[in-house]
């Protein structure tokens, strides 16, 4: 058995496309959205599965533990642990419900119940020797070699070139967005580096203001969120808190609307668990973006946008 070397894993950085001219040194990976994993397989047919942190998680997910008897090799893989919808595609909601659990017996028991699936992309030790000094294109060779594809990992293809084809696909199968790769690239350990590239597919939606948190210490009396809803069926729906996205000046603004339109009872058709939160009355409307929705409708990682008052409440449903 080869004693394996504890590495952390390597870090993508928020961005754009590269430049179609230069497409051709990139690849390019669905962005899957889950729990992340540093995948430790001795070669005695054991696995241990260590979260971004470090953390210990493989009594979490005992159905991933098999993976080391399938390789029966000393190695360390990098990747991303899933749950997946009826579609197929990574539901991040779905995998809260498996993540912390520290019970092996209710592990085991919701391993039946959301199973889940964990989506190989780097190799970065294998058979005694480190692979992170190694170009991405040799590192994603040895790890296609591996041939490790089963019921519960899988080793999904990556494209070289074609970004603006591949970022279309995923927007339009609902997807995360799309993880850009210099296929040159070496892995650099614990680095959040510009040679990986995530690009989300950003959303957005016309929302109306229906209350807003205050903000502490310097934001005292401005905004620090906004909690925003939408029309469904003539009553307001909630739909989310917004929390980023704004310069000083339009938070001034937004303050200043926020006062005027304030009112005692809360606008939304049942009140969000919001602590501290004030009601206005519904009549601000902006627009917000976002990555993608939960099952019950909440937008996920929102960002404010803009004012629109060229729309009013009732253009909206």
């Amino acid at each position: 058995m080869v004693s394996l070397p504890r590495i952390a894993p390597m870090l993508a950085t928020a961005g754009t496309l590269p430049a179609a001219a230069g497409q051709d040194h990139w690849a390019f990976e669905v962005k899957q959205d889950g729990q992340r994993a540093m995948v430790y397989l001795p070669g005695d047919g054991t696995t241990v599965l260590r979260s971004r942190s470090g953390a210990d998680i493989t009594t979490v997910y005992p159905e991933l533990v098999g993976l080391g008897s399938v390789l029966g090799r000393p190695a360390v893989l990098d990747g991303e642990i899933v749950a997946l919808d009826s579609e197929g595609r990574s539901d991040f909601e779905r995998l809260q419900s498996r993540m912390g659990l520290t019970s092996p017996a209710k592990a085991a028991r919701m391993a039946r119940i959301v199973p889940a699936h964990l989506v190989l992309f780097d190799a970065v030790h294998l058979d005694g020797s480190s692979l992170t000094g190694l170009p991405y294109t040799e590192r994603r060779g040895l790890l296609e070699g591996l041939g490790l594809d089963g019921t519960h990992w899988s080793t999904p293809a990556a494209v070289v070139g074609h970004g603006e084809q591949a970022l279309e696909m995923t927007r339009a199968a609902g997807l995360e967005g799309v993880l850009a790769k210099r296929l040159a690239s070496v892995y650099e350990p614990g680095i959040r580096s510009r040679a990986w590239i995530k690009i989300r597919n950003i959303r957005t939606a016309d929302v109306i203001v229906g209350g807003w948190v205050p903000g502490r210490g310097r934001l005292t009396g401005l905004p620090g969120a906004l909690l925003v809803g939408e029309r469904h069926s003539g009553v307001l729906r909630y739909v989310g808190s917004v929390g980023t996205g704004w310069s000083d000046t339009e938070r001034t603004t937004l303050a200043r609307l926020l006062h005027t339109a304030a009112i005692d009872e809360c606008p939304f058709d049942e009140t969000p668990g919001v602590t501290g939160a004030r009601w206005v009355l519904p009549r601000l409307v902006g627009e917000v973006r976002y990555t993608t929705r939960t099952r019950a409708g909440l937008l996920r990682q929102p960002s404010w946008h803009r004012l629109r008052p060229d729309l009013a409440p009732d253009d909206l449903g």
